[in-house]
């Protein structure tokens, strides 16, 4: 890698959806002149050698956003930064997935057809592995194209600005009651089924931290919705919800009972509040168009 030369294409795949955590489980690396590297941090956990190695050199990544924390974790944090979706984006681009951006801007077809899989897997099969190759395969062809569009427009500085940024920006606090972002809590009204909401995430949140497994492969969020509305306070009461009939969530039974019965055994001083404190920030991107205030209906 150090011998190569121009940009180097980043990418990690992780395991999300089925193991605990957001750590890589995959690590692609692409150069000219030094060819495809794919490098598994199971295995091969400290990767400040190659950070030493590319320590001048932009990184090219795609939402650099999700994948630099992981990078970080095993040593790797690039100086420099070119972020291809951040850039469609400043370019106005509707839709900025690496798929469709490639398709828009070079005119290729991406595979996806693995997106979706359990990264965490040993030995990675061999299409999986060409997969994730391909993802790395044309991103500085695509960064490339998309710089000559920003200088275009005169947004070069803007996204010079911006990927500092994302490079500079210090990690994310651990929120504030996360439990409270359970799918479907706006269902749950009173302090007494909030607490329960409550015992019952944080958990299944330890017995999937131990088990290094995904939360929701456990027990789903409507699960701990239904319960909390439910309040069931016997075994026979709890296994008749739908959520609680799957061999996972059936597992730990005793647990999820006495999470509710501890959330039903509080004082009322220990109750969570019915909604969460109000952020000082803007809301979610995603709602933007319902806030704007120029528009007629808004």
């Amino acid at each position: 890698m150090r011998t190569g030369t121009g940009p180097v294409a980043v990418d990690a795949e992780r395991a999300s959806g089925f193991r605990y955590g957001h750590r890589a489980f995959l690590v692609q690396l692409r150069r000219e002149g030094a060819g495809t590297c794919l490098i598994d941090p199971v295995a091969c956990p400290d990767l400040s050698g190659i950070d030493a190695a590319l320590a001048d050199t932009e990184a090219v990544l795609h939402a650099a956003g999700q994948d630099l924390p992981c990078l970080t974790e095993l040593g790797f944090r690039p100086r420099l930064l070119f972020d291809t979706e951040l850039a469609g984006r400043l370019l106005g681009y509707p839709r900025v997935g690496l798929g469709t951006l490639v398709t828009e801007v070079l005119g290729l077809t991406l595979e996806k057809s693995h997106s979706a899989a359990d990264w965490s897997t040993r030995p990675l099969p061999a299409e999986w592995l060409m997969y994730a190759a391909l993802d790395v395969e044309v991103l500085v062809e695509l960064r490339n194209a998309l710089a000559a569009q920003l200088a275009e427009a005169g947004k070069t500085a803007w996204a010079e600005q911006e990927f500092a940024a994302i490079l500079g920006a210090k990690p994310a606090p651990p929120r504030l009651d996360p439990w409270r972002r359970t799918s479907g809590i706006h269902r749950v009204r009173s302090r007494r089924s909030l607490a329960i909401v409550r015992e019952l995430w944080q958990e299944r949140d330890r017995i999937a931290q131990h088990r290094d497994i995904s939360p929701t492969r456990i027990l789903l969020d409507a699960a701990i919705v239904d319960a909390a509305k439910s309040a069931p306070g016997t075994m026979e009461e709890l296994s008749k919800l739908t959520g609680f009939t799957g061999r996972g969530a059936r597992r730990y039974s005793p647990e999820w009972l006495r999470a509710i019965r501890r959330a039903k055994a509080m004082a009322e001083d220990q109750l969570p509040e019915p909604s969460a404190p109000p952020s000082d920030g803007p809301p979610p991107a995603h709602r933007w168009s319902e806030r704007d205030r120029s528009r007629p209906n808004a």
